[in-house]
């Protein structure tokens, strides 16, 4: 299974890093990345590998919700059957 994360906030030094180590600390593997830097504002989409998510995918999305409110970043994370139907309507 995969899902979505979107990463958007004021641009600083390791954001990349630290949301990846967080996806890695619950085993979560990234396929993908898309980042840009818009003026002083950080973008970033994962295409993230959840099969071996080593919590449930709701208590891994909150759990990267917090962490987003920790280092000053809005992290959302969606599950890839909840993308691909929002973008089928």
């Amino acid at each position: 299974m995969k899902a979505v994360i979107s990463v958007i906030g004021k641009d600083k030094v390791g954001i990349l890093a630290s949301v990846s180590a967080k996806c890695a600390e619950y085993n979560v593997n990234i396929l993908d990345v898309s980042q840009t830097v818009l003026r002083d504002m950080f973008t970033m989409i994962m295409l993230l590998d959840i099969d071996g998510v080593s919590v449930e995918f709701g208590t891994f999305a909150g759990i990267m919700q917090d962490f987003g409110g920790e280092i000053g970043m809005e992290i959302r994370v969606m599950h890839e059957d909840i993308f691909n139907s929002m973008h089928r309507i």
